[in-house]
């Protein structure tokens, strides 16, 4: 199964004052399989590298970074992706739904990519099958 990982499920994972943090580690060891395929995008990291040192301090981003991220596939976004996310972030036109959600719509879309591992209604809203 291939799997795209949200920062809601990133900070999860890491933050045990997080009220998802136990469906998050259950979560997570379930997808730690041979079978299954992670991948985030570069923006997802951008701001799950943000939140963790904002929230969390840097030994969590160290963690993040030597535990995690090698466990995952990142899809770099383009300039084209970019142009896409940008357009229905304007055509959504709520407060809510950020850029870096609708690049990971693109993202999940054009990799055709149906389930997320994710904390956010967004996806799910989206028409994406969400863990947990």
């Amino acid at each position: 199964m291939i799997v795209f990982i949200d920062t809601s499920a990133f900070l999860a994972v890491l933050d045990r004052d997080d009220s998802n943090h136990h469906r998050a580690k259950k979560a997570w060891a379930e997808l730690l399989i041979p079978d299954n395929t992670l991948i985030c995008n570069n923006y997802v990291l951008v701001e799950s590298f943000a939140l963790i040192q904002h929230r969390l301090g840097m030994d969590a981003v160290r963690v993040f970074q030597d535990d995690i991220l090698p466990l995952i596939n990142i899809e770099w976004v383009s300039e084209s992706m970019h142009k896409s996310g940008v357009s229905a972030l304007l055509a959504v036109s709520r407060k809510k739904v950020s850029l870096v959600d609708c690049i990971s719509f693109e993202t999940m879309r054009n990799l055709g990519i149906k389930t997320a591992f994710v904390f956010d209604p967004h996806f799910l809203e989206q028409g994406f099958k969400c863990i947990p």
